[in-house]
């Protein structure tokens, strides 16, 4: 990001001190009073937007605040925000970030730290789902707090899988897969064996990023040398490709999250590999074709024990919010148990946000309506390992992402080359070696090789590995 010599030090230094003075601030307050009401800007992603339709229920019980809402699609909302805090226009009190941002903004002094007023008023930080709470933290210190949180799994339509004699593996790897998805993709009937994504965007990277974990295959080593091009990933992409191609959806090239939940929703697939949060609106009856009609299995693996990933839309205060006592109760109320039971009982217990709290899964009510997937949600939750969720050591903290500021650009030019390679435009060896090329000018002109190196000599450390 670029600006005048030496804004990035001064928006750093203004930031710790907007943090400080902003955590001083965030004390229980009635937040009201001669002045008028406080108005707070809410930026968030459309997978939120439930917030609003519960929102009187916040302004009911603080009457000195009224929300409004800024409701964008992610790929909008993360590139707004950045700007709006990188320029300190104030735009927004509250910001909707998800584990890559927490950490990277966090570092650059844009987020307040949430340890001590989360301490405060019965808000119970040792019920957030722990390794969601980890995902959001930076040097022990909490910058987010969870709205929902996901790890990924296998659903399957259990009627279907009888009704061809099939049985799904307790415990799935990917070729199991790809033989169930052979024996149950049935194009005269419009079901597709299976629905994976394969769009142009960095998010749409997020269910294959697993299976290169799992078949052996890294973006970067130890080291930051490029590893897409390795037998490994090699490997690990050809079987995705191959396998969306053959058995997958119409129009697998341009599927997003969105897109491969409706076709599930709609009967479309057989079975889809995504997003532990999906379950809520795939079973509940009043808009799925499926509920009650789905198993869940973990996530496929090959030679890890398990493979799913760990993502989470959280609630942050920027450091350039003009209100941020308001803010924080606003983030409080949204994230807290109090919230989980409104939602429940206004819009439906199956749908509740998942992942975020412990407490959420003891409430009998929440227990019955998500019966099918509750035990297999928090399992998958349980067995992310957030530093090694592959083979081999990663030098950055998380699972569908690479955690550098350069992510989601890279990812962007790498997610278009695999989907071309999907929609049949290009091999997967020529999208793998244009990745490669990527990969190659991040590392180098971020110099994550030289620090890389710099931190071993210091640690006293063998050589890295080589490229």
């Amino acid at each position: 990001m670029s600006g005048r010599p030496g804004r990035r030090s001064r928006l750093r230094a203004t930031g710790a001190l907007l943090a400080v003075l902003a955590v001083l601030a965030l004390a229980p307050a009635a937040c009201s009073g001669s002045e008028g009401p406080t108005t707070i800007t809410v930026a968030s992603v459309d997978f939120t937007r439930d917030m609003e339709r519960l929102v009187d229920d916040f302004e009911r019980t603080h009457p000195g605040i009224r929300v409004e809402f800024d409701f964008l699609p992610e790929r909008v909302l993360r590139s707004r925000l950045s700007k709006d805090i990188a320029n300190e226009h104030g735009r927004y009190d509250v910001v909707s970030i998800g584990p890559w941002e927490a950490p990277i903004w966090a570092s650059r002094g844009w987020l307040v730290r949430l340890d001590a007023p989360a301490r405060r008023g019965g808000y119970d930080v040792a019920d957030l789902v722990p390794v969601v709470r980890t995902a959001l933290s930076y040097r022990n210190g909490l910058y987010a707090v969870p709205y929902y949180g996901e790890s990924s799994f296998l659903m399957y339509r259990k009627d279907l899988l009888a009704e061809a004699g099939l049985t799904m593996p307790e415990r799935p790897t990917w070729p199991q897969v790809a033989e169930l998805a052979a024996e149950l993709h049935d194009p005269e009937r419009g079901i597709a064996g299976i629905c994976l994504r394969g769009g142009p965007v960095w998010l749409d990277l997020a269910p294959l990023n697993t299976v290169i974990l799992t078949f052996g295959g890294r973006w970067f080593d130890e080291g930051w040398n490029p590893r897409l091009t390795s037998p490994e990933t090699r490997r690990a992409v050809r079987f995705y490709v191959d396998l969306v191609r053959s058995y997958g959806e119409p129009r697998a090239s341009e599927a997003g999250p969105a897109r491969c939940q409706e076709t599930m929703r709609q009967g479309k697939a057989a079975m889809l590999y995504d997003a532990t949060s999906f379950a809520g609106r795939l079973e509940d009856a009043r808009s799925s074709k499926v509920a009650g009609r789905l198993g869940y299995a973990p996530a496929p693996v090959l030679h890890t024990e398990s493979s799913g990933w760990l993502w989470t839309w959280a609630l942050a205060v920027p450091v350039t919010s003009r209100s941020p006592e308001a803010a924080w109760e606003f983030v409080s109320w949204a994230t807290s148990k109090r919230y989980v039971r409104l939602y429940g009982e206004r819009l439906g217990w199956v749908g509740v946000p998942p992942g975020s709290r412990l407490s959420t899964y003891r409430i009998p009510h929440y227990r019955r309506a998500a019966g099918a997937f509750l035990r297999p949600t928090l399992d998958a939750l349980d067995a992310v390992d957030l530093t090694r969720p592959g083979l081999h050591e990663q030098p950055w903290t998380g699972t569908p992402y690479v955690g550098i500021p350069e992510y989601a650009g890279l990812g962007g030019r790498v997610a278009k080359e695999i989907s071309a390679a999907i929609a049949g435009r290009q091999s997967v060896d020529e999208a793998l070696e244009r990745a490669q090329l990527f990969a190659t000018d991040v590392v180098e002109g971020g110099g994550y090789r030289e620090r890389a190196e710099r931190d071993r000599q210091r640690a006293g450390g063998p050589a890295g590995p080589g490229g």
